[in-house]
């Protein structure tokens, strides 16, 4: 039981670092590109949906 709550919580504690990581990320792109903070919140609150966005149209893999 024990290794089954352990397991819960280093998912969640990957979770939130991938969450936080891709807005931190998403915002200073953002920034970089459009010198705006609120349009660096904005991308922030998207987070990795703006990063993608990024990679795949502006940028060009």
């Amino acid at each position: 039981m024990r290794t089954c709550v352990n397991r819960i919580y280093v998912n969640r504690w990957i979770g939130g670092y991938g969450l936080s990581f891709g807005s931190a990320l998403a915002m200073v792109i953002s920034f970089t590109i459009n010198k705006s903070v609120a349009w660096a919140i904005l991308h922030g609150l998207f987070s990795w949906f703006y990063v993608l966005y990024y990679v795949l149209f502006i940028k060009g893999i």
